[in-house]
């Protein structure tokens, strides 16, 4: 089961995730995201402490996200465990995406 909840505050953005991130769930998520996309954003934030699994299809929101904001946008992935973060290194997101 995955739920995520987008909540924006002046120019941040939090995105609160929880579950597994998946191809099923995915497109829900990037359906939602879209709707920031021509608004300006300084940051979003990812709330990952309840992120259980991240697919491929789970990545790719977050690289659309950051291709459609541009490169001033900071991203964020807050408390994700270890796992998360392993799978953020080692596709080279953490180059992009800070890891708090």
């Amino acid at each position: 089961m995955f739920s995520f909840d987008v909540k924006s505050a002046e120019n941040d953005v939090v995105v609160a995730l929880k579950g597994r991130l998946d191809a099923v769930v995915a497109p829900k998520l990037h359906e939602e995201m879209s709707k920031i996309y021509d608004k300006k954003v300084n940051s979003v934030t990812f709330e990952a402490g309840e992120l259980e699994y991240i697919s491929s299809a789970g990545l790719r929101v977050i690289v659309m996200a950051k291709q459609k904001l541009g490169a001033d946008v900071n991203l964020c992935l807050k408390d994700a465990s270890d796992e998360i973060k392993s799978v953020m290194e080692l596709t080279g997101f953490a180059d992009f995406v800070e890891l708090t």
